[in-house]
């Protein structure tokens, strides 16, 4: 058994053609079909940082639910502009936020869930900062919260905002970096900045970008995911 999961800049639901949809981002959000999606910039990025993402509409229109979660404001539907969505019935166990150093205020998400069967696991999402130097030290913040979960699967997911296969990871020895391709900018996608990083009790069996002609147009990133083995689910079967 695998459990998919997914990542999504929605670009505060603003697309190529400068208009504001969210209907449009709902529909990749179903499309993707994860068992767990963290998303970025679901915010608006001025003032109370109110949602760009309606919670009504993820409660209406997919079968994912928002999570107790830290939260910027009391309209926003995340937390430095990230949130995690989950399928109804997922088993949470906690999601807290996690403050990031760098020039620009940056967190990060860790979101704990019990599976129906075998042992708890760990996702962190993150967006990362524009400066190396600042990323360097936000993926130490992160790499020491992946080693404290000990001997429980630990993943991390979300737009790292890296340009280089190499240069920037120096903090994740012992974790594996994973690049299903390139999703920036979505109508030309040339940069690969959103990815995935695992332990090794948890092994990436199948991933893709998600391009289609919608998920070009409704953001300016593509979405990605990936099939995660190691995790005991009740999710979708090996194939």
């Amino acid at each position: 058994m695998t459990l998919r999961i997914a990542s999504y800049n929605i670009h505060k639901c603003v697309g190529i053609d400068r208009r504001r949809d969210p209907s449009r981002n709902i529909e990749v959000i179903n499309a993707l079909d994860a068992d767990i999606i963290a998303l970025q910039e679901v915010d608006r990025r001025m003032g109370a940082r109110p949602a760009a993402l309606p919670a009504a509409l993820i409660e209406q229109e997919t079968d994912y639910v928002t999570i107790e979660q830290p939260r910027t404001g009391p309209d926003s539907l995340g937390w430095h502009g990230q949130a995690f969505l989950v399928k109804r019935g997922s088993r949470v166990i906690s999601c807290r936020g996690v403050e990031l150093p760098g020039l620009e205020p940056r967190g990060a998400l860790h979101l704990r869930l019990s599976p129906d069967s075998g042992t708890p696991f760990s996702v962190i999402s993150a967006h990362l900062g524009l400066r190396r130097a600042d990323r360097r030290a936000q993926w130490s913040k992160i790499a020491h919260e992946l080693n404290a979960v000990g001997a429980h699967p630990a993943l991390a997911i979300g737009d790292f905002n890296e340009w280089s296969a190499r240069s920037g990871f120096e903090a994740l020895t012992g974790f594996h970096m994973h690049a299903p391709g390139a999703t920036y900018p979505s109508v030309a996608p040339v940069g690969k900045l959103d990815r995935i990083v695992t332990c090794k009790r948890a092994s990436v069996v199948r991933m893709k970008v998600f391009d289609t002609p919608l998920s070009r147009r409704a953001s300016d990133h593509l979405p990605i995911w990936a099939d995660i083995d190691g995790i005991i689910t009740r999710a979708r079967p090996l194939r």
